[in-house]
């Protein structure tokens, strides 16, 4: 799927036919848009996507968000109906959307590296440079965000396999050292993690950078080899696989040669969620990474997808979520990440989901008569 809006179409709908609607309650939205308003206006606004809806576009309604406060889910709900107007993502091949899920692990981790703790989480290093059409070689493709500038020339960044065996070590890049090597993978897979360190502080770190290459997922290498059935697919599946096959596990690591780079990420209350790529704290259940290569930060996303049950106590998932983040695994219009929450629960339920999805996006009143 490209980024190209020829693939695909926003179909007008209305609230009384959006099913699922009228058993939601986005009251807690509310306080994210707050954040996101003053984000856009206090620092910058977001990118726009290739859909051309702007953060511009978005601020009639974070700013009528701004002084509300619901008094009961049907108010939330209102207040929505008030300023938007749906649109269904139509992807034109015909399939679905498709929702996965993401979670903000716990690591044990420790401030200095001994026989127990040796796999260390990085930070950004200073070789790595931003790469845009001005200065990315004709041999990297335009895929590739970032690169290495050494010695006055501009190529690909060492990739996982590198990494793994040295290429960063003695360069006091280290944030800490967690005790497995699959835990820092599954991290850099989620893109945040709250690290607990032995002293009993708890530290937090998210996404800097990466070394630049494409994401290759472990879960399909696994699945083309047959070594985990397509029906079995899940983070805790390929955990299991794993834990079966530590001679294999560097090999299979090493097939996904994308790297992240971490930061610091103190966040003064430790309840709120991790601060993403949106710069605002994640809200457990009501976040979504998209694609923002199409779409644009902080615009409401209804989600309804009728088999994943196991996050709603059996329920269809049916919720009104903001677009808060983005990863390299989510392309394409109507492709989704939920935001499950921090910790081991968060992880199981984030772990299974794989799902069809309806996607409908909430316009405000102004800028939807573009899309009519």
């Amino acid at each position: 799927m490209s980024d190209h809006a020829s693939d695909f179409v926003l179909q007008a709908i209305s609230f009384d036919t959006l099913e699922g609607w009228k058993d939601d309650d986005p009251s807690g939205l509310f306080e994210v848009m707050r954040s996101c308003r003053r984000q856009i206006t206090d620092v910058k606004p977001y990118r726009t996507g290739s859909l051309g809806l702007s953060s511009e576009d978005l601020l009639p309604l974070l700013a009528d968000a701004e002084d509300f406060t619901p008094s009961s889910p049907a108010s939330a709900r209102a207040f929505f109906e008030t300023h938007c107007r749906p649109f269904l993502i139509r992807r034109k091949d015909g399939n679905s959307g498709f929702v996965t899920a993401f979670y903000e692990p716990d690591i044990d981790v420790s401030a200095r590296p001994d026989e127990i703790f040796r796999f260390p989480f990085y930070r950004r290093p200073d070789d790595l440079i931003d790469l845009h059409d001005a200065n990315r070689p004709a041999e990297l493709d335009k895929a590739y965000a970032f690169g290495r500038l050494h010695e006055g020339r501009v190529t690909a960044y060492p990739d996982r396999c590198a990494i793994d065996q040295g290429f960063l070590e003695g360069r006091g890049l280290e944030i800490a050292w967690a005790k497995s090597k699959v835990d820092v993978f599954f991290v850099h897979v989620q893109g945040a993690a709250r690290l607990r360190y032995e002293d009993g502080r708890i530290g937090r770190i998210t996404y800097a950078a990466k070394a630049g290459h494409a994401f290759s997922a472990i879960g399909k290498l696994l699945i083309d080899r047959g070594e985990i059935d397509r029906a079995e697919i899940s983070m805790q599946a390929i955990r299991v696989w794993l834990a079966r096959n530590p001679e294999r596990v560097d090999e299979v690591l090493w097939h996904n040669r994308s790297y992240i780079f971490f930061r610091d990420a103190p966040v003064a209350d430790s309840r709120a969620g991790p601060i993403a790529a949106a710069k605002v704290p994640l809200l457990a259940g009501r976040s979504l990474a998209v694609d923002r290569m199409i779409h644009t930060f902080g615009f409401p996303f209804f989600i309804r997808a009728e088999s994943l049950t196991h996050l709603d106590q059996g329920r269809p998932f049916r919720r009104l979520m903001l677009a808060l983040d983005t990863g390299s695994a989510i392309v394409g219009p109507a492709r989704g990440d939920i935001f499950t929450g921090s910790g081991d629960m968060a992880g199981e339920g984030a772990g299974t989901v794989r799902n069809d999805a309806d996607f409908t996006i909430l316009i405000p009143n102004a800028a939807a008569g573009r899309f009519d």
